[in-house]
């Protein structure tokens, strides 16, 4: 099949190249979608070749579409806790958290990675919904707050794979390995300034660098190209198989702004200490929490003849009993020759922090 000219989609203001898109063409993307407003380069092979890389070697992500809504200044905490049901209090600076941002009716608008960059300053790195504009507007409702509001220009790249930490020993040194799951430190590669966390959309060994210097997208990729080609490195989209097998939700997918977390199996993210005044959405949480749900999330496996299309709805008789949020199949060479499905019914648990 003759390769796709990106150059003949239109770009501007609403959809933005990464600053990692002039490498990533370099090596042929078979496929993007539009995440944040941003072009995202979702795979250079076959899903199937992308996931046995990601389980036995080491790949690296353009993931700059996670755009990092930043809050700081002054009021930075008590403006960030009003945004989520999770205690903030309990997040050390240097650290990070999967967190929900949630409506006042407790409906999920996003299911961030949150970092703490100092006492006021938080990053949220974005799944692809509007939350910028949800906590610009939120802001109108608390005028007295003292706090700035703002995409952080940086640009995250994920490093995922058991050979991940080989490729980061060379490139930062033996004590790279100490940084602990869900922390991140500030580190440069050959000049160029980044954050590194140890975090990722896997369930495996992995970590994620935050460009803090856009301009130098192309070289930060290709530093991680040649540092690890004796590792085998290989440039991937996300995959949907691993995600879907470790438990990983996607917003949008698997959660929209009709649901809550008790409906996904999120609830061990809402924090009842939390004062009604605390978080916007704790007080609808503390009525969901009493009265219950009638519908959950589960993972469940089929046998791989009895899959259907994502989004169908499933039946018992002639009623609807819920429906498949996203579904992948297991390797050919895998002993457990099925796929699994997530599906509306009764409980999931994410795997992140």
């Amino acid at each position: 099949m003759a390769e796709f000219d990106m150059g003949l989609v239109q770009r501007g203001a609403r959809n933005r190249r990464t600053p990692y898109y002039e490498a990533t063409q370099r090596h042929g993307p078979q496929g993007f979608t539009v995440y944040n407003h941003m072009y995202f380069p979702i795979r250079f092979d076959t899903f199937e070749a992308e996931f046995d890389a990601l389980l036995n070697g080491v790949t690296i992500w353009d993931v700059a579409v996670e755009r990092c809504l930043e809050i700081s200044g002054p009021d930075g905490l008590r403006f960030a806790q009003l945004l989520t049901p999770r205690n903030l209090s309990r997040c050390a600076v240097g650290q990070a958290k999967y967190v929900l941002i949630c409506d006042t009716d407790g409906g999920i608008v996003n299911d961030p990675v949150l970092t703490r960059m100092d006492e006021n300053t938080f990053w949220f790195a974005l799944a692809s919904s509007d939350a910028l504009l949800f906590a610009r507007g939120l802001r109108n409702a608390y005028p007295d707050l003292d706090v700035t509001i703002r995409e952080a220009d940086v640009a995250p790249v994920q490093v995922q794979g058991p050979k991940s930490r080989d490729l980061m020993r060379d490139l930062l040194g033996e004590s790279i390995l100490d940084l602990k799951y869900y922390w991140w430190r500030r580190a440069e590669i050959r000049g160029i300034p980044v954050v590194v966390t140890r975090t990722g959309w896997t369930s495996e060994v992995g970590y994620e660098l935050y460009l803090l210097d856009t301009s130098r997208g192309t070289e930060l990729w290709e530093t991680l190209m040649e540092v690890g080609r004796p590792h085998g490195v290989k440039p991937t989209g996300p995959s949907d198989i691993r995600r879907i097998e470790g438990g990983i939700f996607n917003w949008g997918a698997d959660m929209t702004y009709e649901n809550n977390a008790f409906e996904i199996g999120l609830d061990r993210l809402v924090d009842f200490d939390l004062a009604d005044d605390a978080a916007i959405s704790i007080a609808a949480y503390r009525k969901i929490a009493a009265v219950g749900v009638d519908r959950r999330l589960v993972g469940v496996t089929f046998d791989a003849t009895a899959t259907r299309s994502a989004r169908r709805p499933r039946r018992s008789s002639r009623r609807a009993s819920g429906r498949t949020s996203a579904t992948a199949g297991f390797r050919p060479s895998s002993p457990r020759r099925a796929r699994r499905s997530r599906s509306r019914a009764s409980g999931a648990t994410g795997r992140r922090p």
